[in-house]
């Protein structure tokens, strides 16, 4: 259970960190669409490296841990990939397919 609270922490703190990008390329200026493009650009390093980071510290509690530890680690990985997929991707293409659908976006409420 610990995994997968931890997982959703870190998916929560994925997307956090997007829409801060998304907003800070909002306030200097930039299209709704260009400020989307860049935030994420800009706030994939950052999940990667947390995330990487993370799962480092993941194959060492597998590694040397066990019993429960060891679920615990296999839990936290593979919340792991899945929050990294959905924050880079699958946000990625919701945004982009609200903004398709739409014919003019001159501001987000973020």
């Amino acid at each position: 259970i610990a995994g997968i609270i931890l997982t959703i922490g870190m998916a929560v703190d994925a997307n956090v960190l997007i829409f801060e990008r998304i907003r800070e390329e909002l306030r200097a200026g930039r299209t709704v669409k260009s400020a989307v493009d860049s935030g994420f650009g800009k706030a994939l390093s950052s999940i990667l490296d947390a995330n990487i980071t993370t799962l480092i510290a993941a194959l060492f509690l597998f590694e040397f841990g066990t019993g429960p530890i060891r679920g615990f680690a296999v839990t936290l990985s593979v919340g792991i990939f899945g929050s990294v997929f959905t924050a880079v991707f699958v946000s990625r293409w919701l945004f982009d397919l609200w903004l398709s659908r739409r014919q003019r976006v001159e501001r987000l409420s973020i």
